[in-house]
């Protein structure tokens, strides 16, 4: 995100390609101010000084998915894959996200399969889809989806599934607190959805 004192266009890269005005730092360092003193503290006391400094930074952190593209992610690809026409699946990619209703985390696994065709990508790649849609705002269902139609669209793949395990800070610190309660949802296209076997090893080596 930009530190720029000055208002941006910024383009979402996202299925809603979204264009907003970026306030500017100062306006967001006023913006924390104001729900300091909403929440009823007074933001000029000594613990809180710098503290819409530091929200600032970490907002800046937390949502700089919003200046990342997954297709440039996905986009060096291997052809020579020879003749390997199985499953690619990586287990247990860290979920660090906020949800868009409350803008509060929720954190957990991602498992994240392929099956290629021509190309294969690295690995570290498909890991760095994940990151980058979780440092926006949305709904893990988005979120699962967004993962998949990312690696669908640039990789061309006989089939992708996607299962994201998380626990959301809106249900356990607010609200009906309950704690302990993990939200799974996932997405399977191609083979992965009209292959049930297949589905079902997914499934099996994801959470076995």
């Amino acid at each position: 995100m930009t530190t720029s004192t000055n208002a941006a266009l910024v383009t979402v890269n996202d299925a809603r390609d979204t264009v907003v005005v970026r306030p500017s730092r100062d306006e967001a360092l006023k913006a924390v101010r104001t729900l300091l003193a909403w929440a009823g503290d007074n933001p000029d006391r000594e613990g809180l000084k710098d503290t819409p400094k530091r929200v600032v930074d970490a907002y800046a952190e937390w949502f700089d998915g919003y200046d990342a593209d997954p297709a440039k992610e996905l986009s060096r690809t291997f052809e020579d894959v020879q003749g390997y026409d199985d499953m690619v699946l990586l287990r247990d990619i860290e979920v660090e996200s906020h949800c868009e209703h409350h803008m509060a985390p929720f954190l957990g696994k991602a498992y994240v399969a392929y099956i290629p065709t021509e190309k294969v990508v690295g690995i570290s790649k498909l890991a760095r889809v994940v990151e980058i849609f979780s440092r926006r705002l949305q709904t893990q269902e988005t979120l699962t989806q967004l993962i998949a139609e990312a690696i669908e669209t640039n990789l061309q793949p006989a089939g992708v599934a996607i299962l994201i395990d998380a626990e959301h800070q809106c249900m356990t610190t607010r609200g009906v607190h309950h704690r302990h309660v993990s939200t799974i949802t996932t997405r399977f296209t191609g083979v992965f959805k009209t292959d049930e076997a297949l589905k079902d090893r997914f499934l099996k080596l994801a959470k076995g």
